[in-house]
């Protein structure tokens, strides 16, 4: 039986196909309840086919949402159907977060400010080198590179195996991201200070390849936006060689705060007590 809170209070969602993996419910939830809320949050499975009609009856109030989450694989639909899409989400073409505003649909993508506020908790300092690589080229990695160009950073090398995409990303993002092939990666990785992984190597424990960090700068900093297991074989690799790691658990911690203080009023705090409860979930399955 639901909480009693819900029927009083805001009601928001997570959206994509499938959606039922999503682990946003319990984020929020623990939220709603650490801050005495009313309201609920809760997936809501949407088919492509079925996405416009499902935005018309958010615009429309009939849906009884005031806003969500978007997930894969609506993140570009749902930046072509917001009313009123921010800077953000005009440069990536994809939003992740809807909310309703003077009757608008407006709308936001904040996995890069996730990614960036990751590594500000987890390892402070990390933005002080000028050189990052980033592997993939993915539309995961589109965020975190916009996210990095706009801390200031002076070099993004994009590795990728089909350079060509890893081209794209550079004419998207300007005269600071530079495209190579994977091939390329031990070249690119002389002095950087940060590497990023946004492919799907290692993921839910499979192999990856090794690879030989050491021409990374002797402070720099390896993160993974995996982040089932917790500790990517990337990410082990990199430890083992004596470099500081951040999972990427943090980034879908902190990327759900801006939703939550839109839909329900309050600014919610990404705590150890949150991070133990997902990781307690992802351990059962």
């Amino acid at each position: 039986m639901g909480d009693s809170r819900e029927t009083f209070g805001p009601n928001a969602f997570v959206t994509g196909f499938p959606v039922k993996h999503s682990r946003s419910p319990l984020i929020h939830g623990h939220w709603l309840r650490a801050l005495d809320l009313a309201g609920s949050y809760r997936a809501h499975e949407v088919s492509p086919d079925d996405f416009p009609a499902f935005i018309a009856s958010l615009k429309d109030g009939s849906s009884g949402f005031v806003g969500g989450n978007v997930t894969i694989p609506h993140k570009e639909t749902a930046f072509k159907l917001a009313d009123r899409p921010d800077e953000l989400s005009e440069e990536l073409g994809a939003s992740n977060t809807l909310w309703l505003q003077d009757g608008l649909l407006h709308a936001t993508n904040t996995d890069g400010r996730g990614f960036t506020a990751n590594l500000d908790e987890r390892h402070p300092g990390w933005d002080r080198t000028d050189r990052v690589v980033i592997m993939g080229a993915g539309g995961a990695s589109r965020a975190i590179i916009q996210a990095v160009r706009n801390r200031g950073i002076g070099e993004i090398h994009v590795v990728n195996r089909t350079v060509e995409r890893a081209r794209e990303l550079a004419g998207r993002f300007g005269e600071r991201v530079h495209a190579h092939p994977m091939a390329a990666l031990n070249e690119v990785m002389r002095g950087a200070g940060l590497l990023v992984n946004t492919t799907s190597l290692g993921m839910d424990g499979e192999a990856a390849p090794q690879i030989d960090f050491s021409p990374l700068a002797e402070n720099a900093v390896v993160t993974d936006i995996v982040y089932v297991p917790l500790k990517t074989p990337l990410l082990t690799q990199a430890e083992e060689q004596g470099f500081a790691i951040v999972d990427g658990l943090g980034m879908l911690l902190h990327q759900a705060v801006p939703g939550f203080e839109k839909w329900f009023g309050k600014r919610p705090v990404v705590d150890e007590a949150l991070r133990a409860l997902i990781i307690a979930d992802m351990d059962k399955h």
